[in-house]
């Protein structure tokens, strides 16, 4: 039988205090049917499905079974067998938690509810990752019922492990053969010799819900002192050992964030790592930013969770938060370890493609509730939710099909000598960025630079072309550059961009126009995706709210008359191409942006005029450069806005610039543009909104972003 694929939407319900947080209505998959449908076109044979205890019991003894019902109904029409999992990071209903003597068999009254009324379910999850969800409640005092101590992780983690056991044999009343599919994350921990003992225990401690229900813990069982001493009863935990309940399907999570490394050097580590025991103080950190050795994560967790159980396995989460070939990077290989794995006699079932529709917070670990969205295989920023390319990655895989995005061919940052960012222990190994490049025009303006980093930071092999290696505006050049790197998209971000002078600079049509169109041809004819830049001035100001990309535009220069002329012969000749507008650049790279030079006039004392009746969408470079890379790998096309959330005035955004600075803001003078001397016509009003998709941050974050990193490069340089 082939390796199946999986998937599932990120469900956690977790509590913080008083308030619960529900991961499918922040995603709006709470609302949309349809997303039934969109994961069963990927191909997969189960859906892990959320039956949350919380949604579906608001009132207690009131049970709600409407959502359920249809979303199954649905997925039994597509053909999708459920993993039903009733807690997710949860602590139950509002009337109790996981110390609540009670908690077991309420848990088991639920499931006992939801197995009668679908009997037909064959898998279930009682508890998502028991331990995981014990640590942060019980021992870090992150979500409800917040313990922080020994005493409370145990009795968390014993009241989910009883739970689950109880739930299992009330779900076999209705259905003998139901599975249990207990997922846990794995992360392993390695450290100094010094702290050899932590990481022992931590590594032992990481199979205690797998060993409680293979009954594996005993007197014997290295732990048993610890669970003793930290509350446990002998007959509580003798009642595993008696009555095991092993999974059918042991479900392996592994995150690159939980491997964990502990070292008492902490003068090498920054405050914000330093944590402790008791014991000794010490910085607990990512494996992978510290080890010279590339960390195996899947393959070495799948390898001794078999050597341990001997049991049928699955993948049951495979997601990372990060730019999209990274993503892409880390579904391929998870899926390649797996089948690897299954040729050496590895009872390997399914891998699943988690986190399908996004997830949010989990920056804080889900702790404050700020709209920090990292996207799935769909990106629900936009309306419908917007395929991408792990979706698409994720389909030739349900169907038996070869990978062929070409940033597959490179390694994953895990793997790249750039993972390190602390003292390394051993030597760093690191493998080298292979595939096909990216072609980067405009080697000497600020958004080329930018986009060159950023493919550094990427691991996207590129080449950042001058005008000499590639001129766009000439068709054998253009040819010649195809031919010699064999790119698999292009980049341009060459062009005339002196506003004022294109009013009487007839060579900005070149430029502007006859460059783009051109070189759009070429790559149509190659089958290349090729990215333009367009701006915010093919609007005539006209509207009092920000524009979106189907608006009418009416430019009122010179400048503008291009840029729309430029997306017009772009998108005719290669409907495939993609045109991004954008508006006044700001960023830590370059120091001839509106901000900056604004800031170092304040800072010198110096007055600094700007206009306030002239409203424009600030942005902020790396937000641009991060949005249109994911957008190239998605393969999008057509116009796309992009630009920071808000619309201000030039003499407000200097304002706001000078508040987080800490200057002085009565040093801005708000004038209006027609003193500044501009020779071109500027729209009063040019702000961007998206009608397809919100994919870039507020202008305050990424003014917050700015400087930050402005202050961390003067301070390099000073240093």
């Amino acid at each position: 039988m082939p390796l199946e694929l999986w998937a599932g939407p990120e469900c956690t319900l977790n509590r913080v205090g008083e308030r619960f947080f529900d991961q499918l209505i922040a995603s709006g998959v709470d609302d949309r049917l349809d997303d039934l449908d969109r994961l069963a076109s990927l191909g997969i044979r189960r859906m892990r499905f959320p039956i949350i205890w919380e949604r579906v019991e608001r009132s207690r003894g009131e049970l709600d079974w409407g959502w359920t019902d249809s979303r199954l109904e649905r997925l039994q029409a597509l053909g999708v067998a459920p993993i039903a999992g009733l807690l997710h990071h949860g602590s139950g209903p509002a009337w109790t938690d996981m110390l609540d003597p009670a908690f077991p068999e309420l848990l088991a009254e639920f499931a006992a509810r939801a197995a009668e009324r679908y009997p037909w379910i064959d898998a279930w999850t009682p508890v998502n990752e028991p331990l995981t969800t014990a640590r942060f409640s019980g021992l870090y005092g992150h979500w409800y019922p917040h313990r922080s101590d020994d005493v409370g992780f145990v009795r968390c983690l014993l009241g989910e492990m009883r739970g689950t056991v109880l739930a299992m044999r009330a779900i076999r009343e209705f259905n003998p053969k139901a599975m249990l599919v207990q997922t846990e994350d794995l992360g392993k921990i390695s450290s100094t010799p010094r702290l050899a003992y932590q990481a022992d225990f931590e590594n032992l401690r990481r199979w205690l819900s797998f060993d409680l229900l293979t009954g594996k813990v005993g007197p014997e069982h290295g732990l048993w002192d610890y669970l003793v001493n930290s509350g446990a009863s002998e007959t509580e935990l003798l009642a595993f050992r008696d009555e095991p309940c092993p999974p059918d399907i042991v479900g392996i999570n592994s995150y690159l964030t939980s491997e964990r490394h502990l070292d008492e050097r902490i003068e090498l580590y920054p405050e914000h790592l330093i944590g402790g025991n008791g014991r000794h103080r010490y910085a607990d950190v990512e494996t992978v930013r510290v080890a010279g050795e590339i960390v195996g994560s899947f393959e070495a967790r799948l390898q001794e969770t078999h050597e341990r159980y001997g049991l049928p396995m699955a993948i049951t989460e495979v997601h990372l938060g990060c730019s999209r070939e990274e993503q892409l990077r880390w579904l391929n290989q998870a899926w390649i370890v797996a089948e690897r794995l299954r040729e050496r006699g590895l009872d390997i079932r399914g891998l699943t493609c988690w986190a399908a529709f996004g997830s949010f917070d989990w920056n804080s670990l889900v702790t404050r509730w700020e709209g920090h969205y990292e996207p799935g295989l769909w990106d629900v920023r936009s309306t419908p939710p917007r395929e991408t390319a792990i979706a698409k990655l994720a389909r030739q895989l349900g169907h038996g099909q070869k990978p062929d995005h070409p940033a597959l061919q490179g390694p994953g940052w895990w793997q790249r000598e750039s993972r390190i960012k602390h003292p390394p222990i051993g030597v760093v190994q690191g493998l080298p960025l292979a595939g096909q490049p990216l072609l980067i025009t405009g080697a000497t303006g600020t958004l080329g630079r930018a986009f060159a980093r950023m493919c550094i930071v990427r691991g996207l092999p590129y080449h950042l072309l001058r005008r000499a290696e590639m001129d766009v505006a000439d068709e054998s050049s253009v040819e010649a550059a195809l031919e010699k790197w064999q790119p698999w998209a292009v980049i341009n971000t060459a062009g005339f961009v002196r506003v004022d002078d294109a009013e009487n600079d007839p060579r900005q049509w070149r430029e502007n126009v006859v460059g783009p169109e051109l070189l759009a041809k070429a790559c149509a004819r190659r089958g290349i995706r090729v990215v333009n830049f367009s701006s915010d001035l093919v609007f005539d100001g006209s509207k009092d709210q920000p524009y979106l990309e189907g608006d009418r535009t009416q430019p009122l220069n010179a400048y503008g008359r291009a840029k729309k002329a430029s997306e017009e012969r772009m998108l005719a000749v290669s409907p495939d191409a993609l045109v991004v507008r954008t508006a006044a650049f700001f960023g830590p790279w370059d120091s001839h942006n509106f901000i900056t030079l604004a800031l170092a006039a304040m800072r010198r004392g110096e007055p600094w005029q700007a206009a306030h009746d002239q409203w424009v969408s600030p942005t902020y470079v790396p937000d641009l450069v991060s949005a249109t890379l994911d957008l190239v790998c998605d393969g999008e096309s057509g116009i796309w806005h992009l630009a920071n959330r808000g619309a201000v005035s030039w003499s407000t955004l200097a304002c706001m610039a000078a508040e987080a600075a800490n200057l002085d803001t009565s040093l801005v003078r708000g004038v209006p543009g027609t003193l500044l001397g501009w020779v071109a016509p500027r729209p009063r009003y040019s702000a961007l909104g998206s009608e397809r998709g919100q994919l870039m941050p507020t202008l305050e974050d990424g003014l917050a972003r700015y400087l930050a990193e402005v202050g961390t490069e003067e301070t390099s340089i000073t240093t």
